[in-house]
């Protein structure tokens, strides 16, 4: 039987591909293409299928093109066709370029979106497995998170796979994070609909929502949402598109910023499903290190461990006066491998996210506080350094070992203190000549040569909040400083010196943790400041650490040293994780990495890898895949460390707020804490909470801002208002879903400052010379 020959194509302006060229059709209505063909071509279309290309697949020329945008109308409106005269596509489906919005993952944890943009009269949305976890950017590719909305090339699936997902998608660009999702905390109204509250300080304003648009959001539940067209006679309207969760029902007000953020808070079933099939380690092959008194000491509230410690006088002759120090770190890499779907997961999230109501952690908790936790007197897999100082705290040589260690106790901070203090409790009397005299002695060496060696000094104690049972603040307390937390930090310090010193010396690819010096541009403001306080920064760049250490230690003679610690800490560089070694100006350090803490941090797993590949310590080492990835591992985990430090100081401000939110007109004690144009900033002394005093409501003179006093000057008066300076305010408005609080000053202006203001005057001379 003859095979019919083939269907006469052309090639047509506008689409991909060859098409059946329609017959020639001219001037009639009766003559232009049928709904079905039009339906044909948009369908098939790879590229754009706009009222121009039908024109041009279909000669539709001069009069007839009326009827085309009449039928095209028709067709809009009957629901078969979607999308505007430029860009057509069938009514329920995606056209072929698209930006989508990841929702989610499923439980093999690859990323699911869905369309940015759906009407609601064409269905639910279809659901869209995306193909890679990264998008091409104007610098680098870029790890895709769920909350990212993302330009994509689309393709249909003749039937949905066996997830559900219609379609696949390959990302094209990722679109800037600011603008990904809007986020409020919903407020129903008697009689049906209600306002949306902010969730952001710079969106100070409410938002309305009608009745039917409310989908199944209950009163206080936090909502995602988005905006109906403005125009020039009407407000624009919210539309509820998903309910994510009450965080007063739930005490977790961090809530709000998981989902603000795009934290992925929960393990897919494939992640869990693989730490539960994890099997415990084997000691052979390993150091034998359960002999040793090795201590973990942490915060009280501690549930994961990752690091012990252990010292001892070293008995060799030749270094008198010496120690040998063990630091012992949990062997996160025996369990998480390269390419794992534990590993990916670790990676996306970068980091543990610490909330005062409850923690984001990057690992499952089979790992985190069960396999890898050095838990007290159980055997654990570890990778360990030991070093070795003499008398003055100076390392002398050091070596890895990858062993297993047997924790002889596990001590707060709290109590080891009070133990070296004479108040030795049970559990530590056994432990007092054996394990703490020997850490506090090494300490001791180590402090001299940390002192010697003059890292940066600053003095900026944290505010600890404390929760009520209801997840409420009851009090917030600055935790005191103790030798025991100096002691951890100084030898964890050592340890992550030691890590990058051996994987430089065997040429081993690693990430760095770096701190650049402070830029010329930051260390000119700072000297500007210095100079309105008669304190001197010694001219040029390339200053160290001890530079600033002179200033601080004059600053304490003066009324104000807390705001000489917070300006000289704005004028550091941020630190972050690089492939190559700028060094660590913060520490007064050249060489550092992180090594210490590889349970909530990934950082620490890939320096970890990379020791196990440079020592031949197993087959779980660095891959050579993963070498040639590290510069955008780097940039993604700085990323993520930076969304989780927002993401935590976001919360802390909403929890503060909703404390204070019962306490409006009353009158509080603070310090101004930023200045900028339009107003002060002001910490209050008793809960650190941050409010705003708008410039506008200074009084009846016109402020000017000088930046280089980081104050505001009254044009006619003179009246100052200085960063650090001791205020009085009243407390005027608390939204406690965006953490926004406003204050009114009630402490007048320094009348005398103006004219001892260097950089007034400064300013007062450049203002007469512009005139």
């Amino acid at each position: 039987m003859a095979k019919k020959p083939p269907a006469k194509r052309s090639a047509h302006k506008g689409s991909k591909g060859f098409r059946t060229k329609p017959a020639p059709r001219r001037g009639r209505e009766d003559t232009l293409p049928s709904r079905e063909e039009i339906l044909a071509f948009v369908r098939e279309s790879e590229g754009k299928a706009g009222k121009r290309e039908i024109s041009r697949a279909f000669n539709i020329k001069g009069d007839a093109r009326i009827g085309l945008k009449r039928l095209l109308a028709e067709m809009t409106d009957e629901g078969l066709l979607s999308g505007t005269r430029k860009e057509m596509h069938e009514t329920g489906k995606l056209p072929p370029v698209t930006v989508l919005e990841i929702t989610g993952r499923d439980d093999d944890g690859d990323l699911i979106a869905h369309p940015a943009v759906w009407k609601s009269s064409d269905g639910d949305p279809p659901s869209v497995l995306v193909l890679a976890h990264r998008a091409r950017g104007e610098e680098r590719e870029a790890a895709l998170g769920v909350g990212d909305r993302i330009l994509a090339r689309i393709t249909r699936l003749e039937t949905p796979d066996v997830e559900g997902h219609a379609y696949e998608a390959e990302p094209i660009k990722i679109l800037p994070r600011d603008k990904r999702r809007l986020l409020g905390i919903f407020r129903s109204r008697s009689g049906g609909g209600g306002t949306i509250e902010p969730v952001n300080r710079r969106e100070l304003r409410a938002w309305q929502v009608r009745q039917g648009n409310t989908g199944d959001a209950k009163d206080g539940d936090l909502v995602r949402f988005d905006l109906s067209a403005r125009n020039r006679q009407s407000m624009a309207e919210a539309r509820i598109l998903e309910t994510l969760g009450n965080p007063n029902d739930q005490r977790k007000i961090s809530l709000i910023a998981v989902h603000a953020h795009g934290l992925p808070d929960d393990f897919p079933a494939s992640v869990m499903a693989e730490s539960e099939a994890l099997i415990p380690f084997s000691v052979e092959d390993r150091t034998d290190l359960r002999a040793i008194p090795l201590l973990t000491i942490d915060p009280v509230d501690a549930r994961d461990h990752d690091d012990a410690v252990h010292a001892e006088p070293d008995t060799d002759p030749k270094n008198r006066g010496g120690f040998v120090v063990l630091v012992a770190i949990a062997d996160v890499a025996h369990y998480v491998r390269p390419g794992s779907r534990l590993d990916k997961e670790a990676q996306l999230r970068g980091n543990s996210v610490y909330f005062p109501d409850r923690v984001v952690p990057m690992l499952p908790e089979r790992i985190s506080n069960d396999l890898c936790s050095l838990r007290e007197l159980e055997d654990r897999p570890c990778l360990a350094v030991r070093m070795i100082f003499d008398a003055n705290g100076r390392k002398r040589r050091h070596e890895f070992l990858r062993g297993v260690m047997k924790s002889a106790a596990k001590l707060s901070y709290q109590e080891a203190q009070a133990a070296i203090d004479g108040n030795v409790s049970e559990k530590c009397a056994p432990l007092m000549e054996r394990a703490l005299r020997p850490l506090w002695q090494a300490y001791a060496a180590l402090a001299r040569a940390r002192d010697e060696r003059g890292p940066l000094d600053l003095d900026l104690p944290e505010r600890k909040i404390l929760l009520d049972a209801a997840g409420r603040v009851a009090r917030v307390i600055i935790p005191e400083r103790l030798d025991a937390h100096r002691l951890i930090e100084e030898f964890m310090i050592q340890a992550n010196v030691a890590a990058a010193e051996t994987l430089e010396a065997a040429k081993t690819p690693l990430i760095y943790r770096t701190h650049d010096e402070p830029s010329k541009e930051k260390l000119k403001n700072l000297r500007d400041f210095l100079e309105t306080l008669d304190l001197q920064l010694a001219p040029g760049t390339g200053l160290k650490p001890e530079a600033f250490n002179r200033i601080l230690a004059r600053a304490k003679t003066l009324p104000v040293p807390e705001l000489v610690n917070e300006v000289i800490l704005r004028s550091q560089a941020q630190a972050e994780y690089t492939r190559e070694n700028i060094g660590h100006f913060g520490l007064n350090l050249a060489k550092y990495a992180h090594f210490t803490s590889p349970i909530r941090r990934y950082a620490d797993l890939i320096v970890h890898r990379a020791l196990i590949r440079a020592m031949k310590f197993g087959p779980d080492g660095l891959t050579d895949e993963e070498a040639t990835r590290l510069v955008d591992v780097a940039k993604d985990i700085s990323d993520a460390e930076r969304r989780a430090m927002a993401a935590e100081r976001e919360t802390i401000d909403r929890l503060i707020a909703a404390h204070l939110a019962d306490r409006v007109d009353a009158s509080f004690e603070g310090r101004i804490a930023g200045v900028t144009r339009s107003g002060l900033f002001v910490k209050l002394k008793d809960t650190g909470a941050d409010g705003f005093v708008p410039v506008s409501t200074l009084g009846q003179d016109f402020f000017n801002y000088v930046e280089e006093a980081h104050a505001l000057v009254g044009n006619r008066s003179g009246e100052t208002y200085q960063l650090g300076d001791p205020v009085t305010v009243r407390l005027v408005e608390v939204i406690p879903s965006a953490g926004a609080v406003r204050f009114e000053m009630l402490t007048p202006g320094k009348k005398s400052a103006f004219a001892q203001i260097k950089g007034a005057r400064r300013f007062q001379q450049r203002r007469g010379r512009r005139r």
